[in-house]
């Protein structure tokens, strides 16, 4: 169910962000589905559903509020004829990291030498210049970038063993690959582009999915289309800051130059705390209105027992402020935004098209937060039929955690 299944799967293995979704839990779920069915995924990431549709011949749309997550989408989206591929393999080839002297530009990442041992940054900092400034077209670029990406994220002094990413001590060990000459860090460069551009000559419609920049509690600003399925995960409530996941990418590549951006951003996120969004919390007042929506979802006592919770939405807010203020209203915030979102989606909806949420539940301290229950009450709220949870996998985390999909139908 997650990135690792992906792996060997082509364009879906490209980059790492965690957690993932499986390909075969959306093949799964567009099953039912015609030919002439367009999907929505307003929560792209990596572009699995949306990637996956288009491998099954069918039309899927795609949003993001982070714009490269939407370059990303539409880098695995794009078909590439055999002319661009050679162009990134000539590049390949002729391309020189060994003896190039000078200073590089390298991203403004604050405290950039905890991320790469100086002798990999030089040879990064030549590699990224190279690419940059080569004679080929933008969709060999873009190839040439996505197994740079890879390859900054493998050199780095980052440990991936928990839900987020993290830093290695700070005692000389290394990124997932020792490399520490420019030498190694091209063959390891061409492996990787070996790897990506065995995956982009497969055939694929390039009209057929799109990533969208926007923001998914505004869908109807950003779509046209009335679509018959949506298959997404949302970001979990469990402060897990995909800018913070996505930080190197971004900077290589000139999506953020400096750390306010980065909060900005994840501000805008749902979900989001890094930076100065979490002072932004601090200040942070509830809609009475939404809180009031929120209030009434209903949770059955058996729904209640097997998530673990005793009481309702204001009651779980208030047992987390007793620990945390800003934890509480990053919780509350987090289900403000998801109303916004669910109000937003029903505006470009076909009657009768099917959703799956695919949601994980969190925990604060003591506290449980049946995000699942919470999703499948707020669905019901706003016109969705049929509304179901099913269990699919325990999370590499606390024993209580779990991963559901949450389903319905919509009433139009």
């Amino acid at each position: 169910m997650t990135f690792k299944a992906n792996l060997s799967l082509g364009r879906h293995g490209w980059l790492r962000l965690t957690p993932a979704y499986s390909r075969h839990l959306v093949e799964e779920l567009v099953a039912p589905l015609g030919k002439r069915d367009r999907v929505l995924d307003p929560f792209c990431g990596t572009g699995t559903t949306a990637l996956t549709c288009a491998e099954h011949g069918m039309r899927a749309d795609t949003v993001d509020i982070n714009p490269f997550l939407v370059w990303l989408a539409n880098a695995k989206f794009a078909a590439y004829t055999p002319a661009q591929l050679e162009e990134a393999k000539v590049f390949a080839a002729s391309v020189r990291l060994a003896g190039t002297n000078g200073d590089f530009w390298h991203p403004p990442l604050h405290d950039i030498e905890k991320w790469w041992h100086a002798q990999d940054l030089h040879a990064l900092s030549a590699l990224f210049n190279a690419i940059k400034h080569a004679r080929v077209s933008e969709p060999a670029r873009n190839l040439l970038l996505s197994a740079f990406c890879r390859v900054a994220i493998e050199t780095a002094a980052v440990s991936f063993g928990h839900q987020s990413m993290s830093f290695k001590p700070r005692n000389g060990e290394q990124g997932m690959v020792d490399l520490h000459s420019p030498a190694n860090l091209k063959g390891h460069f061409t492996r990787r582009l070996h790897e990506v551009l065995e995956a982009a000559q497969t055939p694929l419609d390039g009209t057929l999915a799109r990533a969208r920049l926007g923001d998914s509690r505004h869908l109807h600003g950003v779509l046209t289309s009335k679509y018959k399925c949506v298959i997404t995960s949302p970001p979990y409530p469990n402060r897990i800051s995909y800018i913070r996941e996505l930080r190197p990418y971004m900077y290589w590549l000139g999506y953020l130059t400096d750390g306010r951006q980065a909060g900005d951003l994840d501000w805008q996120a749902i979900g989001g705390t890094w930076g100065c969004a979490t002072s932004n919390l601090t200040r942070w007042q509830p809609d009475p209105t939404i809180t009031a929506l929120l209030s009434s979802v209903s949770l059955s006592a058996s729904d209640g027992e097997r998530a673990g919770v005793r009481c309702g939405f204001l009651d779980t807010i208030a047992g987390i402020a007793a620990r945390s203020q800003i934890l509480s209203h990053y919780v509350h915030k987090y289900f403000e935004d998801c109303v916004w979102h669910i109000r937003s989606l029903a505006r470009v909806l076909a009657k009768g098209a099917a959703v799956h949420y695919i949601v994980g539940n969190s925990k604060f301290y003591d506290v449980m937060v049946p995000t699942e229950l919470l999703y499948a009450g707020l669905l019901r709220q706003h016109g969705f039929a049929d509304v179901t949870v099913e269990n699919i996998r325990k999370r590499n985390s606390k024993k209580e955690l779990f991963e559901f999909v949450v389903s319905g139908r919509f009433g139009g």
